[in-house]
């Protein structure tokens, strides 16, 4: 009983250790600073040291804003398998010209009068 309760433990800690190491990575991937990456998942820097240093435990909820703020794919940040993100700026792009590609000039337009709104709205919140 001792023996399985330690064995657990020990798959415990090498899991907590881990997700907290890919959250870190994936921060210094990012190239964003832990107070920009806090800010981002709506948690405040100390929580997010804590994080990568493996002092807190990761929550559920943790890893939905982290994967929904910065389009991350869950099962490689629950488990380290697969790829970082779920798709790369290079396949957006070439998956948002495709889709382009088909609107009427008309519906094109309105395409890039969101893009400058939301350019605009992005940079008055920075």
């Amino acid at each position: 009983m001792i023996g399985e309760h330690i064995y657990t433990n020990i798959q415990a800690n090498w899991y907590f250790m881990t997700i907290n190491t890919r959250i870190k990575e994936l921060r210094q991937a990012l190239k964003l600073s832990q107070r920009a990456f806090a800010k981002a998942v709506y948690v405040s820097n100390g929580y997010l040291a804590d994080i990568e240093l493996g002092r807190n435990e990761v929550k559920d909820r943790l890893v939905h804003l982290i994967a929904s703020a910065f389009s991350v794919n869950k099962h490689w940040l629950l488990t380290g398998k697969g790829r970082m993100f779920n798709s790369t700026p290079e396949e957006k792009m070439e998956r948002m010209t495709s889709l382009f590609n088909e609107l009427y000039p008309e519906y094109q337009d309105f395409v890039l009068r969101q893009i400058d709104e939301l350019i605009e709205l992005q940079n008055s919140k920075h």
